[in-house]
Parts: structure tokens; sequence; C-alpha cells
């Protein structure tokens, strides 16, 4: 058995350039870095950054052009796919491996949150975000069949 799965998280280092193929078929292409943190052998923290190319098709390439920015933290769960093409100025053959997007959950706005600055905390840390509510009737409230939706 095969399998080709990539899930990373990180932020977008440029704002998605959204185009469409010339049958019409939009795609969204952008770059994430990520970083790693470890320890060398002398002991001293290092960080490490990739940068990954990511190509996302379709209504997930529309989505995408229109709501992720640079700088925003996004996960990008997809497959990795390895294309070629001849160069047609220098004429060498060219190589560039990229994420195919199957899914893109898109993170809090640059610089923010929870609904604050990052670098600036509110006075009340431990504070609940405000959630929206349903209503749900009351028990002496009657409900007749022909209300109920389906």
């Amino acid at each position: 058995m095969n399998f080709n799965k990539i899930i990373i998280i990180g932020n977008l280092t440029r704002d998605p350039e959204l185009r469409q193929t010339p049958n019409g078929t939009p795609v969204a292409s952008f770059s994430i870095a990520t970083n790693r943190m470890f320890t060398d052998k002398a002991g001293q923290k290092q960080k490490t950054t990739e940068f990954h190319n990511v190509v996302a098709w379709s209504k997930l390439g529309e989505l995408v052009g229109q709501y992720l920015k640079k700088g925003q933290m996004a996960l990008v769960e997809g497959r990795l796919q390895t294309r070629s093409w001849d160069d047609k100025t220098s004429g060498q053959k060219r190589y560039r491996t990229e994420i195919v997007a199957e899914n893109v959950q898109f993170g809090p706005k640059s610089g923010t949150f929870g609904g604050t600055s990052a670098g600036s905390p509110t006075s009340d840390e431990s504070a609940p975000e405000t959630l929206e509510t349903v209503e749900y009737p009351s028990d002496n409230e009657e409900i007749k069949p022909e209300d109920i939706p389906f």
C-alpha cells in the first residue's frame, strides 16, 4: 500500500495568487513557512524555517484566494506532487515539488488570537469567548407538527 499525505501548519509568506486555467478552472498558489525548533549538540536552541509551495484547485482555490492573506496562519492537508517542464529560456528540465491542497483550515487573522492582539493580552486572560446561542422553546410553549421544517 502507498500513502501520500501531508499536513502542515504555518504562516503564508505572500498573498495567494488566484488564476484560471484555459478551461476556466480556478487555481490558487501560495507558500507557507513552517518553523522547527531543536537543540543542537552544544545545547543551544536553534530554529530552522522551511518554505512550502501550495496549490489549491477549484472552489477551494477560490476560497483561499478570497480569505487568506500574507502572514495569516493556515493548516493545509494534501498530497505531495512533483511536476517537471522544459525551461524555454535555458532549455533545461525544471522540477517543482508542491503540496496539492485537499483541505485548508484558516487560522486566526494575522496578529490576533481569540479576538485580542497577540502581543497585548487582556486584563482577564481566562475570560471565555462569546459564543452564539440557540433559543429553544420553553416547556410551556406548544410545538405544532406543521411548524417542524422537515
